[in-house]
């Protein structure tokens, strides 16, 4: 990630995507098992569905529970925004209208395979973050670039782990029988 001198105000956003030699219904078990994302990031450590909710939809809603060095512990409620099934699953932390960081999986077929993206923006709505900017007005063009670095390696690190393991599937599924057929 390159300097912009992005304030949160301006709402930065980072964007990750990947090709994974899987097809998307497989791709998409993975992205849209949100209790699947702890086991992949550095940061979220649990996560439930609240409502009785068992799996995304338009408008359910989960809790996240979070740990970071430097901000502690937290938990947030999430908001499904956006849900096309084998195609984008977006959420809005926090308050939908006006949420503190905003984030959506995309799959695109290519080929025998799958573009998955991994996007996020940073606010609108105040966060964590925010309290540090408060804390050092000075420095929020530093405080905004640290994180969104961070978030950039963190949503690399998830692709990594979903295209190993959906690939990882594919060889499973694809293993040639005694006949020597498919």
């Amino acid at each position: 990630m390159e300097w912009t001198g992005q304030r949160y105000a301006d709402g930065p956003t980072v964007a990750v995507d990947t090709y994974v030699d899987a097809p998307c219904d497989r791709v998409w078990a993975l992205v849209a098992d949100i209790h699947l994302m702890p086991e992949l990031s550095g940061e979220l450590v649990a996560v439930e569905w609240l409502d009785g909710a068992t799996g995304p939809a338009l408008g359910h809603r989960f809790v996240g529970h979070s740990r970071h060095e430097a901000f502690g512990e937290w938990q947030t409620t999430s908001y499904v925004v956006e849900y096309e099934p084998v195609r984008r699953f977006t959420w809005a932390v926090m308050d939908p209208e006006n949420p503190t960081a905003t984030w959506r999986f995309t799959l695109r077929p290519e080929g025998a395979g799958t573009v998955l993206e991994q996007w996020m923006r940073m606010g609108p709505g105040r966060s964590g973050l925010s309290v540090a900017i408060d804390r050092m007005p000075e420095k929020e063009q530093k405080i905004v670039f640290v994180r969104m670095r961070e978030f950039e390696a963190a949503i690399t690190a998830n692709l990594a782990a979903i295209k190993a393991r959906a690939e990882a599937a594919r060889t499973a599924l694809d293993v040639t029988d005694p006949a020597g057929e498919h």
